[in-house]
């Protein structure tokens, strides 16, 4: 495992877990309950780290992306259609709001 954000709290963590996993890449949070005991503790406590140490640099480049919003403005214009429900989404959404089906991969 690799650490691979410190998050400034556990809400932010968790959007950067979430955000990787959606990419394909497995990733936990570390240290969220201990964020309450931060003016005692090093600010590096609450963190998102990698389960495979060989993603890590393509896990890196997403994550500067997705930090910046370059892969929102780059996904936001490419809309795509949801096989469940045929509702069309706006390309940065990984799952349609109506019916909650994933977005499939090839789009």
């Amino acid at each position: 495992m690799k650490q691979i954000h410190v998050a400034k709290h556990a809400v932010e963590a968790h959007l950067v877990r979430g955000f990787l996993e959606s990419q394909g890449i497995r990733a936990v949070v570390r240290g969220e309950m201990l964020t309450s005991g931060w003016g005692e503790l090093p600010a590096d406590v609450c963190s998102v780290w990698i389960a495979d140490d060989a993603q890590f640099d393509q896990a890196s480049k997403l994550l500067v992306a997705f930090l910046k919003g370059t892969l929102a403005r780059e996904l936001g214009a490419r809309s795509w259609q949801c096989p469940g429900c045929n509702e069309v989404l706006e390309g940065q959404f990984t799952a349609c709001w109506n019916c909650g089906a994933r977005r499939p991969a090839n789009t």
